[in-house]
């Protein structure tokens, strides 16, 4: 048996249609409340993550006509930006091509200034010209026409979770020198909300799928780099004048700042595998775990050791702080969500959970283990998803397919990783 997004599609228009977000299904998959493909019109997936490959681009007016012959190098809040291949000759205008993972210092790359931009902060564009002067202003995000994000590889079905069987190194994959000698692990991916969990064959995800990128409305364009049958990954674009700042930011880590990136994806349930994907619960989505040293592949974990039985947020317990002179977690938090006196910033909290690995007396979360078939629990230090933003924007998705101002759509054309 098959269905149609058109007679789903119609089912929302009359208000028929059983909408739930991923989490929502297995939680009736548990009281046996969903079995049939009837029973559940669309799901609502979501991740959100730590994603290398993002950039933005910006086209808009710096000076007037005639000012400057065209651009040669510029910086936006000295963040690196690359002059686009349009070089607006003599008209003032400016194309520029920001890296999400570019940054002007160790604390502040191409992430933060997407966040600021889209948080409406004023970033200051400075721009070398042919003539070798220096043209600099002022701007916000509504001076800008053109802003759209793009994702060259977001999303994949399942990460690779990394522990370190060497002595402690600086990488991207951990906010300090990764923990040696097999002592913690981190990881990133939502389980049971990752997208295309929900949708292994890519049999609703297509070019063209309607899509929120950081809350705004976007499209998949494609499958990313580095996409295989086996693990396949996203590519996309949407406006920036719609994104929420929440969903999106800089993430510094012991390589230096990287960009965090959020995606909610429908997946139409138009077959019994669609389904039976939904269906599968955590423990069965597979965690490959690597040497960070080596890069090489080591044992398969599963989601259901990083996300059942854990705190998805980090409790603060003030009355324990001792108000040390170096904090070593207010230091070492890669969003600088940590202030004085001692408390978190939600507002720019990732929920990662180092800072309870590192002052466990004054922060708690449980993380949860990765095991080796042997039965060595590795703790987990770090994650580079948060899983309850992802929670709220499947349940935003949710909300904008039921109330009509989000219409799912058909892709074009099926995508082939």
């Amino acid at each position: 048996m098959r269905r149609s997004i058109v007679e789903i599609e119609e089912r929302i228009r009359r208000g028929e249609a059983t909408v739930l977000t991923a989490e929502e299904v297995r939680a009736l998959v548990d009281e046996g409340a969903v079995t049939e493909l009837q029973d559940v019109d669309v799901v609502t997936t979501a991740t959100r993550a730590v994603m290398s490959g993002t950039y933005a681009v910006f086209s808009f007016r710096l000076a007037e006509r005639g000012s400057f012959n065209r651009a040669v190098s510029a910086r936006i809040n000295g963040v690196p930006a690359h002059v686009g291949p349009c070089p607006n000759e003599r008209l003032g205008h400016v194309d520029l091509i920001v890296f999400g993972t570019a940054h002007r210092d160790e604390r502040y790359g191409g992430g933060h200034l997407f966040r600021d931009l889209v948080a409406r902060k004023s970033v200051c564009v400075d721009v070398e010209t042919s003539d070798g002067r220096c043209i600099s202003r002022d701007i916000t995000l509504d001076e800008i026409p053109h802003a759209r994000l793009f994702g060259t590889r977001h999303a994949f079905m399942n990460y690779s979770a990394f522990v370190n069987t060497g002595d402690a190194q600086s990488t991207i994959f951990h906010a300090i020198p990764f923990p040696p000698a097999m002592s913690g692990a981190s990881f990133s991916g939502c389980g049971i909300l990752n997208p295309l969990k929900n949708d292994p064959l890519l049999e609703t995800i297509g070019v063209g799928t309607r899509v929120l990128i950081n809350g705004a409305e976007g499209f998949v364009i494609g499958t990313g780099t580095r996409s295989t049958p086996e693990r396949p990954n996203l590519s996309g674009f949407a406006d920036m004048h719609q994104m929420i700042p929440e969903f999106m930011g800089g993430f510094v880590t012991s390589a230096g700042p990287e960009c965090i990136t959020s995606w909610a994806v429908p997946v139409p349930v138009l077959s019994r595998h669609v389904l039976d994907a939904a269906l599968l619960p955590e423990k069965s989505i597979p965690m490959p775990v690597m040497d960070i040293s080596t890069r090489s592949p080591l044992w398969v974990a599963d989601y259901a050791q990083v996300w059942q039985d854990v705190d998805l947020a980090v409790r603060v317990r003030s009355d324990s702080c001792r108000d040390c002179r170096d904090c070593i977690a207010e230091i070492s938090c890669p969003m600088g969500a940590i202030k004085r006196p001692v408390r978190i910033d939600r507002s720019l909290c990732f929920n990662c959970g180092l800072c309870s690995v590192l002052c466990p007396d004054v922060f708690r979360a449980r993380l949860g283990s990765i095991r080796s078939p042997d039965g060595l629990g590795v703790p987990v230090t770090l994650r580079q998803s948060d899983r309850l933003r992802a929670m709220k924007l499947a349940r935003i998705l949710k909300k904008r397919i039921l109330d009509g101002s989000f219409r799912i759509s058909a892709c074009v054309e099926r995508l082939s990783p």
